[in-house]
């Protein structure tokens, strides 16, 4: 019985070694592995997995054959060289297929780019013309992994595909946040409560998630919600790209008869609302901030108890560029976090952060990989949420009540502020000059 092992054993590698040799002598290394990922070849793998026992010996002897310090050694031997197994990477690419959601033109191009350095190496095509576009953006994303391994991309390629995966296999799987009977439903939200963990998520990503007068008033009614639900800590988040653009400028273009006095009164009674009620929440509260935010988004940062980013996000507040001022309790929560000198260099002269810059000034509270960004945030708050409620929830009213009072003057005197500015010519030149450059785009 062990000679007619050994004696399949043999053909399986032999059959291995004419695939090298005969790729060799074509296209090389990429003929052959791609010929390797053939339903044949693969089988012939499986083979090898369950005859690994009476192939070790053999490997010296058939050790030149590169594919064998890969992958096929790990899969014969059962020790690890530094590759993943065949298996996860074909698992990755299956469950890739499965997605509903469309995770974002970013994150494809991270996709596209681990897969073609898995299976390729390092970028060695030519780079296209100026003019094509997306061939453009996706060569730049393979160039820009520059020469990681194969077994690096693969692992990353995996982590990207797993954390895309348990992201959307959890949010089908959460169930409604809404308290019993209330009936509540959202337009511009996705609301969902699971594993003691309310979720509010921005859901225009066709608009980069921008806040319109609706989405104001959807947000205050599900942070009420959440702060009366048996949850343990609040998560917003935004979908797709980016975490939140801002406030949506349609918003100033919506004159009611009254005129635009009327207009900047109505304005600044929903803000003054829609920032009290990040005052006043009783609950931990989480932001999740998946990618670019500006503006309000990025404002009200300051009010939240952690603050977890992606290494993608960055932070914009361009108040000065469209002739108007800080609100979110800004004015007072960034000179306290970061000092006075880099508060201004944000509200007053727009400067944009990067995560990291943001996490040394004590806006962010973590930055994590983007691949592995939503699985090891969300491990890392359902933990959180296993802790005594009643506990978490009265330690945070302690810390906030010290400077409560204080929030609500802050913001107060922000919204005097701003409706002023909302009937100034400057802002709305400022404005109308941001509607007009957008037209010409």
């Amino acid at each position: 019985m062990s000679g007619n092992l050994n004696c399949h054993t043999r053909i399986v590698i032999s059959v291995l070694s004419a695939h090298w040799s005969q790729s060799r002598r074509g296209a090389g290394n990429y003929v052959f592995k791609q010929s390797i990922n053939s339903i044949n070849i693969y089988r012939l793998l499986l083979i090898l997995t369950v005859l690994r026992d009476k192939v070790r010996p053999l490997l010296a002897q058939y050790g030149t054959i590169p594919f064998f310090k890969g992958q096929l050694a790990t899969l014969v031997t059962g020790e690890q060289t530094g590759g993943l197994a065949l298996e996860q990477f074909e698992q990755a690419k299956s469950k890739l297929s499965t997605l509903k959601d469309d995770p974002g033109n970013e994150v494809k191009l991270k996709i596209y780019a681990l897969f073609k350095q898995a299976t390729q190496g390092p970028c060695n095509a030519p780079k296209p013309g100026m003019l094509d576009f997306v061939n453009k953006a996706k060569w730049d994303a393979w160039k820009s992994l520059g020469s990681i391994s194969q077994d690096e991309a693969r692992q990353k390629y995996c982590d990207l595909i797993g954390s895309l995966v348990e992201e959307e296999t959890g949010s089908s799987a959460q169930v409604s946040a809404q308290p019993a009977g209330s009936g509540a439903t959202y337009e511009t939200l996705l609301v969902t409560k699971e594993d003691d963990i309310t979720t509010i998520k921005l859901n225009r990503p066709a608009k980069k998630n921008a806040i319109t007068t609706e989405m104001y008033n959807e947000i205050i009614a599900a942070l009420e919600q959440a702060a009366t639900d048996d949850s343990v800590i609040t998560v917003v988040t935004g979908a797709g790209d980016f975490y939140c653009s801002g406030n949506d400028l349609t918003n100033f273009t919506k004159i009611p008869e009254n005129g635009v006095e009327e207009m900047a009164r109505r304005g600044a009674d929903l803000l003054r609302k829609y920032v009290n009620a990040y005052i006043d929440f009783p609950k931990p509260l989480v932001a999740v901030v998946n990618g670019p935010a500006v503006g309000v988004s990025v404002t009200v940062l300051g009010l939240f108890d952690l603050v977890y980013a992606t290494e993608r996000a960055t932070f914009h507040t361009p108040f000065s560029q469209l002739g108007q001022s800080a609100e979110g309790c800004s004015s007072y929560t960034f000179p306290k976090l970061m000092g006075a000198a880099k508060a201004s260099e944000m509200l007053l002269f727009n400067k944009k952060l990067t995560a990291v810059q943001a996490c040394e000034l004590g806006l962010v509270t973590e930055v994590f990989p983007d691949s592995s960004f939503q699985s090891e945030v969300w491990t890392r708050l359902k933990a959180y949420a296993k802790l005594p409620r009643n506990s978490l929830a009265l330690s945070k009213q302690l810390i906030r009540s010290v400077e409560k009072e204080r929030l609500h003057a802050v913001n107060d005197a922000e919204v005097e502020r701003l409706m002023e500015r909302w009937m100034s010519d400057e802002c709305f030149n400022a404005v109308m000059s941001f509607f007009q450059a957008k037209a010409k785009l």
